[in-house]
């Protein structure tokens, strides 16, 4: 299944696209546009899936993807309500020759390096949620300086680690549809029993040549890459839930406790009773395993 190619509306009286997405607005499947995205977390939680990472988000965190970066953002619950700020822009809203101004350089350096994903941190982080909440309601050409600004600190400071590993050479129409595909399939199946053979026949290639071409393309393999979806998934179980661990193992696609152990532990560096533990320990909480 290829993603969605998302077509944003554009204003008359507009450049770029900033607007509130909220539930159920906010859900949008596996899916890509030519616009890079920067947004801002306002409500709920959920996982990320940006290229080939998998993890999680949260209120107030911020995410800048780089053009044709396919990506989905989906709610922990269904019904979780969950809220967005998010911004679109072209390349070239700003017109054809301004990205070849000498000062444009550090610009044009973030927007190669955003097309594996950005997650923004630290002193960065606070100053964009302050601006992207401003620009969301701005109007005219403040709109404009408020993003330039954006950019500029992003730029600046590179206060941020990416995300994904594939290479950008994997981001052409034969490869890119294969690669969705066989995301695509994981995210909707993760929770139950899946054999490499069904995912090779559902990207149309034998077994050796789907494991090949999938370690190539993400830098891992494709158990790796199964097990982090599932534990991502089992985290947020762990955290926003009191159901015994056993019964999370089995909701996350596991069939044995041992198993659900070993791949957690190799994921996450800890057992899930001690990430559980942790995660209340740091709240204040007492919440037993």
């Amino acid at each position: 299944m290829k993603p969605l190619i998302e077509k944003l509306p554009l204003a008359d009286d507009k450049s770029f696209v900033a607007d509130v997405h909220t539930t159920p607005n906010f859900e949008v499947p596996w899916h890509q546009h030519i616009e890079y995205e920067l947004i801002l977390f306002i409500k709920g939680e959920g996982h990320s899936y940006i290229g080939n990472y998998v993890g999680d988000f949260v209120v107030d965190d911020i995410f800048f993807l780089g053009s044709n970066l396919p990506h989905t953002f989906q709610k922990t619950t269904p019904d979780l309500i969950t809220s967005a700020i998010v911004i679109h822009f072209k390349e070239d809203f700003w017109g054809s020759t301004f990205l070849n101004l000498p000062e444009c350089k550090q610009i044009i350096q973030l927007f190669q390096t955003s097309i594996k994903g950005l997650y923004l941190e630290g002193e960065t982080k606070l100053q964009l949620g302050k601006l992207i909440r401003k620009l969301v309601n701005s109007r005219g050409f403040e709109r404009i300086l408020l993003l330039m600004e954006c950019l500029q600190i992003m730029a600046k400071r590179q206060e941020y680690h990416t995300l994904s590993t594939q290479d950008v050479k994997e981001f052409n129409p034969r490869n890119k549809e294969r690669i969705d595909r066989i995301f695509q399939f994981t995210i909707a199946n993760f929770q139950e029993p899946i054999k490499i053979e069904e995912v090779a026949k559902n990207a149309q290639m034998s077994i050796p040549a789907f494991c090949s071409y999938f370690k190539k393309s993400t830098k891992k393999t494709y158990i790796d890459f199964l097990n982090e979806i599932r534990v991502g998934y089992a985290c947020k179980q762990l955290v926003d839930t009191t159901k015994p661990i056993e019964a999370i193992c089995y909701e996350s696609g596991y069939n044995t406790l041992a198993n659900f152990n070993k791949q957690f532990m190799k994921v996450k560096k800890l057992t899930p009773s001690k990430y559980r533990r942790r995660f209340f320990e740091r709240l204040g909480a007492d919440v037993s395993s």
